[in-house]
């Protein structure tokens, strides 16, 4: 499962320096969970050749990802968001506290942008 949803987030970030062929195919993989055997009659290709297609799309992205790290950015401010809004509903902590905390995210976040 972890592995699909690591493609899709590539797919959101990186999917538009595709073609409009590899985009179709990989959407029909990742998205619409169809088969090989199902994409290949559909697009009147060969089924290794959808594999073959799926995998550079898959080098593709990574790449992409190694290169520029918007995925690990986005990863990164979100779980700062989630950890503010934790804090916000956490009673435990004093306000000082978690205004400090607050504060600190906001720094990490700001740098990432």
């Amino acid at each position: 499962m972890e592995r699909i949803v690591e493609q899709g987030l590539l797919y959101d970030f990186y999917g538009e320096l595709l073609t409009e062929h590899q985009k179709k195919i990989y959407e029909d993989v990742v998205y619409n969970d169809l088969s090989l055997s199902e994409i290949a009659q559909e697009n009147g290709i060969s089924r290794q050749g959808v594999h073959d297609m799926v995998r550079r799309c898959n080098h593709m992205l990574t790449e992409y990802e190694n290169k520029l790290h918007l995925v690990e950015r986005f990863l990164k401010i979100r779980s700062g968001v989630d950890e503010m809004k934790h804090l916000s509903e956490n009673t435990e902590l004093t306000k000082k506290e978690i205004l400090g905390r607050v504060n600190s995210l906001c720094c990490e976040i700001l740098k990432e942008l």
